[in-house]
């Protein structure tokens, strides 16, 4: 399998798109740290169908251990619990050649009525949390002369206008040009990172949407492929930039939206 032998942590993944992915990648062979902040019932769901994938063991005190994933917790938009996320991810499986920033809030509000606490809600988790996991990731690939791959979890939106979603925007802006700067700093390191960006994909986050018809029958409008798109769209590609066949890729971002950012008309 593709990633047979590599290690990944991915964010917020008790849910959702990150649910995917740890899933999309413990099936191509890695073992996962799956991270929560306030939903451990859905990390131990996510590690429950990672071990149920089995695979080959490796040798703890003298026992052959075949585990697959393993939860942390752990709130992105602090950046102590950040390092400490990452260095028990590396203390229990060892090592760590994958990240996924994938953990993201969002918070609607007209701009001239967001306060400061919102906004640094945004901003610690969607922007401060992937810098600091990124370095923390990146100290220890130098200090061990490994390869790495990061991959973010971005948004259309960091090209797309979202009324009502400043501080999202903003963050989701951070995001883009921090990738695009930090590929050419970790290149001569042998670090690749990229962002996926996905359009409207049927999660929870999306609850409210999904159940209002009107709401939904507009958006899919400006969807030229006419559906929302399923976390596994995301995961595929995911696992693909982990992968060393992608290894000539750094810098991108790679929207995953039906087509919806060359479509779209804000209603």
């Amino acid at each position: 399998m593709r990633l047979d032998g590599k290690v990944a942590l991915v964010t917020g993944s008790s849910q959702g798109i990150g649910q995917s992915i740890a899933d999309r990648l413990a099936k191509a062979g890695a073992k996962v740290v799956i991270n929560y902040r306030s939903h451990p019932e859905g990390a131990e769901v996510t590690v429950k169908q990672v071990n149920a994938l089995g695979g080959q063991c490796h040798m703890v005190e003298g026992y052959c251990n075949t585990e697959r994933g393993y939860s942390i917790g752990a709130d992105l938009g602090i950046v102590d619990d950040v390092r400490r996320l990452v260095t028990e991810s590396i203390e229990h499986f060892g090592q760590l050649d994958i990240l996924v920033n994938n953990a993201g809030i969002e918070k609607r509000a007209p701009f001239w009525e967001v306060e400061e606490n919102a906004f640094d809600a945004v901003m610690n988790v969607n922007l401060k949390g992937v810098f600091f996991a990124t370095q923390a990731v990146t100290q220890y690939l130098m200090k061990t002369q490994r390869p790495g791959k990061i991959i973010n979890i971005s948004s259309v939106h960091e090209e797309l206008p979202f009324p009502n979603f400043a501080s999202y925007c903003a963050s989701k802006g951070g995001l883009k040009l921090l990738t695009r700067n930090l590929s050419i700093e970790l290149a001569p390191y042998g670090f690749t990172i990229n962002n996926v960006a996905p359009g409207a994909i049927e999660t929870p986050i999306n609850t409210n949407l999904l159940n209002n018809p009107a709401q939904l029958g507009a958006l899919l409008k400006n969807i030229p492929l006419g559906r929302l798109g399923q976390s596994n769209d995301i995961a595929a590609l995911v696992e693909f930039l982990a992968s060393d066949d992608a290894d000539y890729i750094t810098g991108s971002t790679f929207f995953v939206d039906g087509g919806l950012t060359w479509n779209y008309q804000e209603q």
